[in-house]
């Protein structure tokens, strides 16, 4: 049986002192693309900073291809493959769109295969081409993610978390962003996905869990959840 990419057993958060997680697991196998879905503040967000190391688990495990990492700072969680591109985005506003894309090559010293990573994201995203020169505080909102999801993949990840990739874009945007990750998909990329969007979500991705107040209350095929009367109901109101 082989080892799932990422792996998390078992984990319990913390926010100040208050139990958010509680004993969470999941998966993600190399190539695949896994959605969490739920309410705000169930917890999606936190178990991608968990994985970073940005909130520590105080119980559990989390594995990257069988390796405990949860113990480690976040900077070498990075250079072992893992990317996480938060909600905020994050970007440095002043700089130009191409300066921001290069930021996320920091751990690359192949010049040449920065030049074809940059390349790659100017393919998969020609508008940023077209605007390398701009600041990123020029573009728009679904720009601005897509100079974020090229960052994060700059740097050769194993996999690639996104968090809420479509919070705030106006339904046009939506698309081209969730169009976006289906590119991904296709081209082998493994994904972790937390998404408000529950359908077009779990349309999206092989497996899915439900959270709730930091629990996983449900799990299965995209198309099966979506399928579950109980799921329906509790999360598309029909």
């Amino acid at each position: 049986m082989s080892v799932p990419l990422l792996e998390i057993k078992g984990i319990k958060v913390r926010y100040s002192g208050l139990p958010v997680l509680h004993g969470l697991s999941l998966s993600v196998n190399a190539g695949e693309t896994v959605c969490v879905v739920g309410a705000n503040g169930a917890g999606k967000s936190t178990i991608l900073r968990a994985v970073m190391g940005a909130q520590r688990a105080f119980e559990g495990q989390i594995f990257l291809a069988g390796r405990e990492i949860q113990r480690l700072r976040t900077e070498d969680i990075v250079r072992l493959g893992i990317v996480y591109v938060p909600e905020e985005k994050m970007l440095f506003r002043p700089l130009s769109v191409e300066e921001n894309l290069m930021l996320g090559a920091y751990i690359l010293k192949d010049t040449a295969q920065i030049r074809r990573n940059l390349d790659g994201i100017y393919s998969l995203f020609p508008r940023l081409k077209e605007r390398c020169q701009q600041p990123a505080s020029t573009l728009s909102g679904g720009e601005q993610q897509m100079v974020a999801i090229g960052r994060g993949l700059m740097s050769n990840p194993k996999i690639l978390m996104l968090d809420e990739p479509s919070l705030g874009l106006a339904p046009k945007l939506v698309d081209e962003v969730l169009d976006t990750v289906r590119i991904l998909k296709g081209q082998g990329m493994s994904i972790l996905l937390v998404e408000q969007n529950v359908r077009e979500a779990l349309e999206l991705a092989e497996r899915g869990y439900v959270l709730q107040t930091g629990r996983i209350v449900g799990q299965g095929g995209g198309k099966e959840l979506l399928a579950s009367d109980q799921f329906r109901q509790a999360f598309l109101g029909i």
